[in-house]
């Protein structure tokens, strides 16, 4: 390592990222962040760049971005027009799934808001519990069910 580059340790890193060391292990093993090298003892070494880097990830993981969707974003560079058309076709392609997010959410609010309605917490039993045992013998006996993509 060169001398004249600061290199902080993996705690150092994530603590300056706002991350945790264990997300940069993930990050790493995912292919979206290289260590810089190690030092004589082994430990991690990054670099100040690599810390933009981290901070860039935290960001686009806040906004529920998938971790093709950040390395998508991180291969490109904002110096070249060509890769503002690629970004912008991934951030498009995002708010699509944020869009049909909002549409599962808004669709699971309604559902659970139908559910709360049926009990007043007065009767002898209640009548969520009942409606959710109920919900659940309704539910397919074989097959799996198709769960929606998420990106987190």
């Amino acid at each position: 390592m060169p001398a004249s580059i600061p290199h902080y340790r993996i705690g150092e890193a994530a603590s300056q990222a706002g991350v945790s060391a264990a997300n940069i292990r993930y990050y790493e093993k995912e292919g979206l962040l290289a260590p810089h090298g190690r030092a004589d003892n082994s430990y991690r070494l990054y670099t100040a760049e690599d810390i933009h880097q981290l901070r860039f990830i935290r960001l686009c993981r806040a906004m529920d971005m998938s971790l093709d969707e950040v390395r998508t974003l991180l291969g490109l560079d904002l110096r070249k027009k060509s890769d503002c058309a690629i970004a912008t076709v991934a951030l498009d392609e995002h708010i699509g799934h944020v869009r049909d997010r909002i549409a599962e959410l808004k669709a699971l609010h309604k559902e659970l808001a139908e559910l709360r309605s049926r009990c007043d917490g007065i009767g002898g039993k209640c009548m969520i519990i009942e409606a959710l045992h109920h919900k659940a013998d309704e539910l397919p006996r074989t097959g799996p069910r198709r769960i929606p993509h998420r990106h987190v």
